[in-house]
């Protein structure tokens, strides 16, 4: 899986980067038909302290997957979009079961 980190407008360090790594080769062992990922990290300009925002954009086949957390830090919104994509998979995943039982339970009369 081919992942992609983008810092917009600041210089993300190391460590940084190798957590969000190690976060995101976990999400093959839920689903593994996922092509690459792509994240961007951002600072807004805002008075409050949660103003970091971690994007994350899984690439599968059909429709992609998109999350967006703002949090304090930037590990912990890491942490919240990845939970949000298993989420997500596991939704997806189950659509996908459904409509391939479905197709299996059709009946021909003749």
């Amino acid at each position: 899986m081919n992942t992609q980190i983008r810092s917009i407008h600041f210089d993300a360090d190391s460590k940084l980067i190798n957590y969000i790594n190690k976060k995101i080769v976990k999400l093959p062992h839920f689903f593994d038909a996922i092509i690459g990922s792509e994240v961007y990290l951002k600072l807004e300009k805002s008075s409050t302290s949660e103003n970091k925002v971690v994007e994350i954009k899984l690439n599968i086949p059909g429709n992609d997957l998109f999350v967006k957390r703002q949090c304090t830090t930037f590990e912990e919104a890491t942490d919240e979009c990845i939970e949000a994509l298993k989420q997500q998979i596991k939704k997806r995943k189950g659509k996908s079961r459904r409509s391939l039982s479905k197709d299996k339970t059709k009946i021909v009369i003749e």
